[in-house]
């Protein structure tokens, strides 16, 4: 099997992702199942399949030791983000498959309510789940919904960059990790001096990064970034927490003046076993919200997102209990998903019955 017949596979099983090995199995993550195929190349057909995507230059920082990211285009039609690693003295390459076109909010069934905050003048949008959750896509849909509807300067900051995006009313720039900037943060001070209206940065990493994008929000621009979080609450959270004691506070205040939103996401498995589809959790930032950053009262966030459904606003639980009762997904889905799932239950009113945990993923 040649590199374009496995991703010629890949694409046609709609996988997500494909490992490539030297020494062993191929394998590819279907529906977010990893499946180890028969195919089994030899070590020469697995080190020709990965030098493929890798120039000279990048071939020799390979066999130097380095392990690399990249994203790049494959046959102009399909678009991958890869990792090429080193283990156990043999070389592994992970390729993320990326969607050829980026989607509109509606093909994602992402909340309406998330494309007024995209039309914000300022302030700090974050897109947030576990790794797999579509977010990469999420935040390529929001650029995209401003490309085409906002005359702004977008700048983004990515490692590496995945999805291209041609000029329409926007005018954007893309500016990748290593090759056009080292780091996040340098790269954020650095484009407040670029003239934009928007900057995306592509992971809050740091706290420098954290900082520099609390800064960049504050003198007018509209920041969008992604964490590894799985809630609104731990997103606010994680924001504080990670940044030094002595500063917690000031980034308390100035995060709480700044947040526009967060929408956290899951992609789970359809209950027939046809694809994956999103669930998400959705704050905007209300005055009610706020004030709970404001006070520390981190907890009581998903008690007020509930209070804000006539604002567009939902709870990750609300989101699952709706793909449940619309048949989308199981019990069993919904319970491993859910970060309360007692909450879940008692939303419900009822234990579901048993004979649903069965059905297929």
């Amino acid at each position: 099997m040649t590199f374009e017949q496995l991703m010629d596979y890949a694409v046609e099983q709609d996988c997500s992702d494909v490992h490539i090995t030297v020494g062993t199995n191929l394998a590819v993550r279907r529906y977010g199942v990893l499946h180890i195929l028969d195919e089994r190349p030899t070590a020469e057909e697995s080190l020709a399949m990965i030098y493929t995507i890798l120039s000279d230059e990048e071939i020799k920082r390979v066999e130097a030791g380095e392990d690399l990211d990249l994203g790049l285009m494959i046959d102009n039609e399909i678009r991958i983000r890869a990792n090429v690693y080193h283990q156990r003295n043999n070389l592994a390459c992970s390729i993320r498959l990326l969607m050829a076109q980026i989607p509109e909010f509606e093909e994602l069934g992402l909340p309406e309510a998330l494309k007024p905050m995209a039309s914000a003048k300022n302030g700090i949008i974050l897109v947030t789940g576990p790794t797999g959750s579509g977010k990469t896509t999420t935040m390529a849909a929001v650029v995209d919904y401003i490309n085409k509807n906002e005359a702004k300067h977008v700048i983004t900051i990515e490692d590496p960059i995945e999805y291209i995006y041609p000029h329409d009313r926007a005018m954007i720039h893309q500016r990748e990790l290593h090759h056009d900037t080292d780091s996040f943060a340098n790269a954020l001070h650095s484009s407040l001096r670029e003239d934009p209206d928007i900057i995306f940065v592509g992971e809050m990493r740091d706290f420098d990064t954290i900082a520099a994008a609390i800064t960049a929000a504050e003198t007018g621009h509209l920041v969008l970034s992604t964490l590894h979080t799985q809630s609104a609450a731990q997103t606010i959270h994680r924001i504080i927490d990670g940044s030094p004691a002595d500063k917690q506070e000031i980034v308390r205040s100035q995060f709480a003046t700044n947040i526009r939103g967060v929408i956290s996401q899951q992609l789970l498995p359809i209950a027939d076993g046809t694809g994956r589809v999103l669930a998400t959790e959705l704050m905007i930032g209300t005055n009610a919200i706020k004030n709970l950053i404001l006070e520390d009262k981190i907890m009581m966030i998903p008690g007020a997102i509930q209070s804000g459904r006539s604002i567009g606003m939902h709870t990750l639980n609300e989101d699952l209990l709706r793909l449940y009762k619309s048949g989308y997904i199981t019990w069993k889905t919904a319970v491993e998903a859910s970060y309360d799932p007692i909450d879940l239950e008692k939303s419900l009113g009822v234990t579901p019955p048993t004979i649903d945990n069965s059905m297929p993923f």
